[in-house]
């Protein structure tokens, strides 16, 4: 069985993320969608919160191959005990390649485990953190997130 394990803050959870997602689904037998944290970002939606939004997403769209945790520990170290072969990045730019390339590579070399990129499709331009900046500001992020998301933010 393939299994990936697809990391992110996900503060909040974006249409971009709901893309990467769908296509890795499409290539692997189970992706455990893991929520972790960012230690240069302050987290504005609580880890679970976003688990349960996540899983309703997961349902709504009737994705039957994803699993969501929260996690405190390292991705790498994450990934191989919930038995992922495969990490997946989503990439919006060639900076975001720079980063992550830089990444996987450590992650290969400390723990075995490949990294897969798939382009965050036409919203690649935009990341968690514009699209709260907008929101913040009273600009329209419909487009930019899952209904479910939506309901939450606007609480």
């Amino acid at each position: 069985m393939k299994i990936a394990f697809y990391a992110g803050s996900f503060d909040p959870f974006t249409n971009g993320h709901l893309h990467v997602l769908q296509k890795s689904t499409k290539v692997f037998d189970k992706v455990i969608i893991g929520i972790g944290d960012n230690p240069d970002k302050k987290r504005r939606y609580n880890k679970n919160l976003m688990k349960n939004v996540i899983e309703k997403i997961i349902e709504n769209r009737k994705i039957n191959n994803v699993e969501v945790i929260c996690y405190d520990n390292m991705t790498v170290d994450a990934a191989i005990e919930n038995n992922a072969t495969f990490l997946v990045r989503g990439i919006r730019n060639g900076m975001d390649y720079e980063c992550e390339e830089n990444m996987a590579s450590i992650n290969e070399e400390v723990a075995g485990i490949d990294t897969i990129y798939i382009r965050a499709g036409k919203l690649g331009n935009i990341s968690s953190s514009m699209v709260m900046d907008l929101f913040e500001h009273g600009k329209d992020v419909s487009k930019y997130l899952p209904k479910e998301v939506m309901e939450i933010i606007k609480k």
